[in-house]
């Protein structure tokens, strides 16, 4: 399983795209991180999106990501969002 500290530390990107979107995420590489989350049309990458947007401060964008995800708008540290994510993503 993969977490925020495992993404961080990595100095390759992962193979998975959403993974990979948070991994450029960590590292202020918003363009290519929401080319990734844009590419993919399911609830999972509409969460990496939302997520991308709250780090940003673009809250209201991040809103409009989070219903697409069909989840609730993402409250306490992005880090620990950040690690729900990414324990999704790896556990598929």
């Amino acid at each position: 399983m993969i977490g925020m500290t495992d993404l961080r530390d990595r100095a390759e990107p992962p193979a998975a795209p959403l993974l990979r979107a948070l991994w450029l995420g960590l590292r202020g590489e918003w363009t290519a991180a929401h080319e990734i989350a844009q590419a993919h049309d399911d609830a999972n990458a509409a969460w990496v999106h939302a997520w991308l947007h709250r780090i940003e401060g673009d809250e209201s964008n991040a809103a409009y990501w989070y219903r697409r995800a069909g989840k609730e708008v993402g409250q306490g540290s992005t880090d620990a969002e950040g690690e729900a994510i990414a324990r999704t993503l790896s556990d598929r």
